[in-house]
C-alpha cells in the first residue's frame, strides 16, 4: 500500500469520524444521543428524539462527509485505489469515530453518500434499493441490509467491477454493524421508522 493511499485513508477516517448526529442533537438541546433509543449517533435514531429537521441534517451530513471524502481525493487526482481508500476509511470512520471511544454508528447514510460520490449511477441504485426496502417494511435497518447487499450487484450490472471489492467490503461490514438489528428481526423485535 503506498503512502499517498494510506495518506487518503487517513484523511477520510477523520472526515468520517465527525459525529454529526451528537453534534446536532447536543446543540439543539435534545440530549445525549448515546443515551436515547439504541444509542446509535445516526439519523434513524435522531429521529426517535422526535425532531424530524435535526434528523434530516444528521443524514444529508452523515452521507455528505462520506461523499466529501471520495470527492476530496477525486480533486486532488488521487488515482482510483486511493479514492476508494478514503470513501471506505470514511465509513470506518462514522462507525468508530475516535472522538467516541471508537463508539460510533452503523453507517448507512456514509455508505449512500460514498457510494454517490464514487459512481453516482450506483449510488442513486443503492437508494432506489433502501428507499424500496424500507417503505415496504417500515424498517430503516431492511433498508440498509437491501441496499449494502444490492451494491456489489449494481456495480456489475453498470460495468463498474473496478470497485467491487470496496462494495463487498462494505457490504460485509453494513451487515456486521447491523447484527443486533438482524437478530431482532429474526425475533419480530425490530422497531419501525420513527418509533422512539
Amino acid at each position: 500500500m503506498s503512502g499517498l493511499v494510506i495518506l487518503w485513508a487517513a484523511l477520510g477516517y477523520l472526515l468520517g469520524s465527525i459525529p454529526f448526529g451528537v453534534l446536532i442533537t447536543r446543540a439543539m438541546n435534545l440530549g445525549d444521543l448515546r443515551q436515547i433509543g439504541s444509542g446509535n449517533i445516526g439519523a434513524t435514531n435522531v429521529l426517535r428524539t422526535g425532531n424530524k429537521g435535526a434528523a434530516l441534517a444528521t443524514l444529508l451530513l452523515d452521507g455528505g462527509k462520506g461523499a466529501a471524502a471520495v470527492l476530496i481525493a477525486r480533486a486532488f487526482e488521487a488515482d482510483s485505489i486511493a479514492v476508494q481508500a478514503a470513501g471506505v476509511a470514511a465509513f470506518f470512520g462514522h462507525c468508530f469515530p475516535v472522538w467516541l471511544r471508537f463508539k460510533g454508528g452503523k453507517g448507512v447514510a456514509t455508505f449512500l453518500g460514498l457510494m454517490l460520490a464514487l459512481a453516482w449511477p450506483i449510488g442513486l441504485l443503492c437508494c432506489a434499493t433502501w428507499a424500496a426496502a424500507a417503505y415496504l417494511s417500515r424498517i430503516s435497518s431492511v433498508g440498509a441490509l437491501a441496499a449494502s447487499a444490492g451494491a456489489p450487484v449494481w456495480m456489475l450490472v453498470t460495468g463498474r467491477a473496478d470497485l467491487l471489492v470496496s462494495g463487498v467490503l462494505l457490504a460485509a461490514l453494513v451487515w456486521w454493524r447491523h447484527s443486533a438489528n438482524i437478530a431482532r428481526l429474526r425475533a419480530g423485535t425490530e422497531p419501525k421508522i420513527g418509533q422512539k
